[in-house]
This record gives structure tokens, sequence and C-alpha cells, in this order.
């Protein structure tokens, strides 16, 4: 799915578009995502200014005058600035119009996102529990300590965990780990206050590196501008199972952690 880099690119390519622009309509060709999508959006949104695009996470906030709209791109979504006349697909289900005559185009084949009401129970409730930005100063060697003193679970489903740092998705946790020279199956408990100051280094520079290139190059993802992204070419372990490591030779690993494949060098990872 879509992880941390991949929302912040395409909150920094549909934001140039559509911040201080007045929304003139809302087409809704699907209301049917993972939640419903609400009725009334049209009479609360109309000609109401986008103040600005944020992000929480991998959650895209969209703060208009009267109201904001909280939308996840669930495992296949995407967002992209287009205009009128442009071809509509099938799984294209919302449009936002501006009266720039620019359009936000929300697409989704497989429906598992959402478009929400910032106050909605079902939005606050994705929110209140989310743990800190992982570029911010709130993710630190302290807290990240403290953190992994109390877990006896692999490092790397503690880094996914999103109540301890949010974004840090499949891919990026692989990355990060292994710039780290950290085993993914190692406990969170058994880890020095050293090694884990080097693994939040790589965790910040993974993301950083990820967001300046464009995010990763999935199936289904492409950037605001329909480009996909380059950070692909950077892989060192993800998606390379069976594959020569390289930095030693040795053949990448592959294993299942959480119902999710993880890749590690069995040399330079311990």
């Amino acid at each position: 799915m879509p992880e941390l880099p991949e929302v912040e690119t395409s909150k920094r390519g549909i934001s140039p578009h559509i911040s201080g622009q007045k929304l003139t309509n809302v087409v809704v060709r699907h209301p049917t995502l993972r939640w419903p999508v609400a009725k009334d959006m049209q009479r609360h949104l109309f000609s109401s200014k986008l103040l600005k695009v944020t992000r929480r996470a991998k959650y895209l906030l969209l703060e208009f005058e009267t109201k904001t709209i909280l939308m996840h791109l669930g495992m296949s979504g995407s967002v992209r600035i287009t205009s009128s006349g442009t071809l509509i697909n099938k799984h294209d289900h919302i449009d936002f119009e501006f009266a720039n005559k620019k359009i936000l185009r929300f697409t989704d084949p497989r429906r598992f996102g959402c478009c929400l009401w910032f106050d909605d129970p079902i939005a606050q409730k994705l929110l209140t529990t989310l743990g800190p930005e992982p570029l911010s100063d709130d993710f630190n060697l302290e807290q990240f300590t403290e953190t992994c003193k109390k877990r006896k679970a692999a490092i790397k489903q503690v880094i996914m965990d999103n109540k301890v740092v949010v974004g840090v998705g499949n891919i990026y946790a692989a990355e990060s780990l292994f710039r780290a020279s950290i085993r993914p199956t190692t406990p969170a408990n058994k880890i020095s206050k050293e090694r884990l100051n080097g693994l939040l280094s790589s965790i910040k520079q993974v993301l950083a590196n990820a967001i300046e290139q464009g995010g990763t190059t999935l199936k289904d993802f492409s950037q605001s501008d329909g480009k996909p992204g380059y950070f692909k070419q950077e892989l060192m372990v993800y998606g390379r199972e069976g594959e020569p490591c390289l930095n030693c030779h040795t053949t990448i690993k592959g294993i299942r952690q959480g119902q999710r494949a993880t890749a590690y060098c069995p040399k330079c990872q311990r």
C-alpha cells in the first residue's frame, strides 16, 4: 500500500494547485469505500476555501474553511490533479472541483481507502492512537529506548506499530533495519541504546530519502502527477529474497513476520 513517503509526496504534489482555492463542486461517483462517503459533502463544502493540505501518518487532511476532510489511500489508492474533460476511469470515485478549474481526483481500485469528515467518530478513532511522526523531534532516542525496553516483540514488529512511531511500513522497516545492521527478528528489549540510536537515524534517513525521491514505485501507486516514484532503485533487501546482498554477496533470506514478508541479510544483520 502507499506508505508515508508516498502520502507525503502526494501532499506536496497536490497542495500548490488547490490550496487557497474555493471549491465549486464535489462529484461522488462511488460512495461505498471502506466507510461510506458523506452524502452531504457538497452542501458543507460548496464555495469553501481550501486553507491547506496537511498529513498525519498516512492520512491526508484537506482543511477547508467549513470542514476538514480526512483521506486514506488504502491498499491501492491515489490522488492526482486533473482538469475538466479528462477521461473518467472506472475507479475514479470522487472529484473535488475548484474555482481555478483544477480537479482533485481520488482513485481507489480496491476501495479500501476512505474519505471522512475529520470530526467523524471513525476518523477520531483512527487518529487518537497514533504515535509520533518519524521525522519530528518527538521521535527521539530517549522515547524510543524507553519503549523498546518494555517490548519483547521482534524489533521489526515494534517499529511498524503506529503507536510507537507512525508510517514505518513494511518496505521502510526492512530497509532501515538493514542499514542499521539489525536482524528483524531480534527482540526489541535486547538491543542496546547505541544500536537503537543507529536504527532511529536509519529510519529518519530512509524515509527522508524516499520522500525526496518521490516514494517507492509499487504496482498500484503513482504520484499526483501520474509519475512513479524512484526510491525502489535503492532498495537493499525488500523484495530481493534469494538474490545476493549488495554489500557482502550473501544470499538475502526471506521469512514471514506477522503475516508480512521480511527480507534480510544473515551476514550483515545480526
